[in-house]
């Protein structure tokens, strides 16, 4: 089943990026010349990390492990998260939020999994080119949080917006296409910077391509050194059995009773 939690449009953006609005007169202040300067420029991301640590503590209640999937287009994150899903299935309980600036494709391909999909559309206030914390809480209100192990939110692809706001979840992981190039981790460090950990993906296209996999790894690693990467083919599901273990182990520590 799918839920489209459409966001209906608001007069006021404060905690949406839009680059930048959400910024009050009282942020402002006038020059002899007459022209302004913005002395708060943080105060959507300030409101944004507000709302986050709210969501953080209701999945904290619930003891569900969120894990916020990014990526570019194209770099087959829905393909490896059906795959995952399917995997997880005999173990743990998940569900998925989808993110699009507009349609359901991705959710609809998902929904074929059995788990519970909610599609959020960003085209009704602006087509914002990430999902903010307060999508995330108001979307989440369509799921049985206290049944659930796993919360996938399946962010909106772009490698720069998302990686700025935090939407309270416990990890975060970039998906990255051996079709790319081996230098994204170098153009787009933040998000490289602020992931746990790397799915390189399309491994299988490996011998039709002029592509270093160990430079990849090593750019990587530059930017975020140790971080935990792994190779893997969605198509073929080569490698998914190391990156399967590392996510299972990652939800049965949120939910080991033995957590603080």
């Amino acid at each position: 089943m799918i839920i489209n939690n459409k966001i209906e449009k608001r007069r006021h953006h404060d905690d949406s990026h839009q680059h930048p609005q959400g910024i009050a007169h009282d942020d402002v202040q006038k020059r002899s010349g007459g022209s302004r300067e913005i002395k708060v420029v943080k105060r959507v991301l300030d409101v944004n990390a507000k709302m986050a640590n709210e969501n953080r503590r209701l999945f904290a209640e619930n003891r569900v492990f969120v894990l916020n999937m990014m990526s570019s287009p194209g770099s087959g994150k829905t393909t490896t998260l059906e795959k995952t899903l399917v995997h997880l299935a005999p173990h743990l309980h998940s569900a998925v939020i989808v993110g699009d600036i507009c349609s359901t494709h991705d959710a609809d391909r998902l929904a074929v999994t059995g788990v519970p999909v909610v599609q959020i559309n960003t085209d009704e206030f602006g087509g914002d080119c990430h999902l903010a914390a307060h999508v995330i809480e108001r979307a989440a209100r369509d799921l049985d949080l206290a049944n659930l192990d796993l919360l996938i939110i399946e962010n909106i692809g772009n490698l720069v917006c998302p990686a700025e706001f935090d939407i309270g979840e416990d990890a975060r992981i970039v998906v990255l296409s051996v079709t790319e190039g081996e230098d994204k981790p170098i153009k787009y460090p933040l998000m490289f910077r602020e992931c746990e950990a790397a799915l390189l993906n399309k491994i299988d296209l490996l011998p039709y391509l002029d592509y270093d996999l160990d430079l990849a790894v090593k750019n990587i690693h530059q930017v975020h050194p140790n971080m935990a990467v792994f190779e893997i083919s969605a198509k073929t599901e080569a490698g998914f059995k190391p990156w399967i273990e590392w996510l299972t182990d990652a939800v049965q520590q949120k939910r080991s009773p033995n957590k603080p």
